[in-house]
């Protein structure tokens, strides 16, 4: 067989196009991009295949990835202890459970219509496009899981930029709900992200023109980043939630509810109770009342020490998410101890205790650095106070005016109405653990991007899309 130019070019020209899709198959693996100029690309191409399909279709796709959530939960949740060192495997595996039962879906997404003597116009909820997700290391999987359910939900596609130490069950997350969505029937790459994340891939997603909308979970560098990119932003920033306890409260109740919220997931999630504010008339009675509930009390002395652990002045060491920008005070938050168990903290300073004692609390007035940082560890200030009236005014000057989260122990509805004033936060819960307010024990949706600086709140698919409005005069009115 004689062998012609036309052959030689059509047989390169073949072998080309082969090593090409042998170089995109080894750059992508359910969604994960060796560059993040590839991994926007393939949502912005993945986005137009979902905008095809009904909303009915994109709601079987949400129940898959619910499905994958509660399947992968248990080993998404170990991988990511194992991984950043922080949490809880137990309470890691019920913020996943959480997250795949009460993330809203389609079904949030609402028409409204305009009838008149001049016709009728619908507004109805339409996508953004391609989406750019920040997302923690402190609940990595939980906000990858949540995010993509809310996002797709709104008919966006998804490109993540995780924390780099919190990447495997990142992108863990990233890869079984490709997978259950794929299998669904739906399209490829709804979700991506890179497989090293960088400052500077993060960068580029941040300027890339075909990021519509940018969603930062995380502390308030990167939320102030998002916010300064010139683009439509979300930013769900650090909280540092007050609790208080009035002389009409249940104080037992309250005493186990608090250290229930406090050492959930070891005080990762920021709207856990960072620190008690309660009346002295009820004071020692509810410190007594944590001890029956696993809480262990510090000295004077065995707060310095640990404060010495836990606090640094050195930057390569400061966890900057737990951080409140603050010059009166030159330490930070020791990410080497963040979400760390009781237990551990406790041997650092030289006390041995039981896997009962999950908290530890100490005596101290608002000034102490316990109250002013958002430690993110089992560790709870307890701050004596004379009155109500005194309680509110310690508690919103400690929160800082993050307006994130704040909790109240009372069965007096005057000081729980003047408190929810005050304090002016996203999530305010009334005597129940602070988890009551992403929907675990408490009523409503879940999410783990609470949007406090941007205002949307509490996030779900509706606030992943935005207004369109379709007019037609003279017709369609039937009345």
């Amino acid at each position: 067989m004689e062998i012609n130019d036309n052959m030689i070019s059509e047989i390169i020209e073949r072998v080309l196009k082969e090593v090409q899709e042998k170089s995109i198959n080894d750059r992508y693996q359910n969604g994960i991009y060796d560059r993040m100029e590839d991994a926007i690309e393939a949502a912005y191409e993945a986005q137009k295949k979902l905008m095809k399909m009904s909303i009915e279709q994109r709601e079987r796709l949400i129940s898959a990835m619910r499905k994958a959530i509660l399947d992968n939960a248990k080993s998404c949740a170990k991988l990511s202890v194992e991984e950043t060192g922080m949490g809880r495997v137990d309470h890691k595996y019920l913020k996943l459970k959480l997250v795949a039962e009460k993330t809203p879906g389609t079904e949030v997404l609402t028409t409204k219509a305009y009838s008149g003597d001049k016709g009728l116009t619908l507004v109805e909820m339409a996508p953004f496009g391609v989406i750019g997700s920040i997302t923690p290391s402190t609940n990595p999987a939980e906000t990858v899981c949540c995010n993509s359910i809310g996002m797709i939900a709104a008919g966006n596609t998804v490109v993540f930029s995780p924390h780099p130490g919190a990447i495997k069950s990142s992108l863990m997350a990233v890869e079984f709900l490709n997978k259950a969505i794929i299998e669904a029937g739906g399209p490829e790459n709804l979700i991506t992200s890179v497989r090293k994340p960088s400052i500077e891939f993060t960068d580029v997603m941040i300027n890339h023109p075909k990021i519509n909308l940018l969603v930062a979970t995380g502390g308030p560098a990167i939320v102030k980043k998002v916010l300064s990119s010139g683009k439509k932003a979300i930013g769900a920033g650090a909280g540092n939630p007050p609790c208080v306890v009035d002389e009409t409260a249940d104080i037992k109740k309250a005493a186990r509810d608090i250290i229930l919220g406090c050492t959930f997931d070891n005080n990762l999630p920021c709207i856990a109770e960072k620190e008690v504010i309660a009346v002295e008339s009820i004071y020692e009675e509810l410190i007594e009342n944590m001890k029956k509930n696993g809480a262990y009390e510090i000295t004077d002395n065995e707060a310095e020490k640990l404060a010495d652990i836990v606090l640094t002045k050195k930057e390569e060491l400061k966890a900057e998410g737990c951080s409140i920008n603050r010059p009166k005070f030159e330490y930070s938050v020791n990410k080497k101890w963040v979400g760390k168990d009781a237990k551990v903290l406790l041997e650092q300073i030289g006390i041995n205790v039981g896997d009962d004692i999950v908290c530890i609390i100490y005596r101290c007035d608002k000034q102490h650095p316990f109250v002013q940082e958002e430690l993110m560890m089992p560790i709870l200030p307890i701050v004596k106070v004379k009155n109500i009236d005194e309680a509110i005014n310690v508690a919103v000057e400690v929160e800082h005016g993050n307006h994130h989260t704040a909790e109240m122990h009372s069965k007096n509805i005057d000081n729980l109405t003047r408190f929810a004033k005050a304090i002016n936060t996203t999530i305010f819960v009334k005597n129940a653990p602070s988890y009551a307010g992403i929907g675990f024990g408490g009523e409503g949706y879940t999410t783990f991007t609470i949007a406090g600086p941007t205002g949307e709140g509490l996030t779900c698919a509706a606030t992943f899309t935005r207004q369109r409005r379709c007019v037609m005069v003279d017709s369609f009115r039937i009345v």
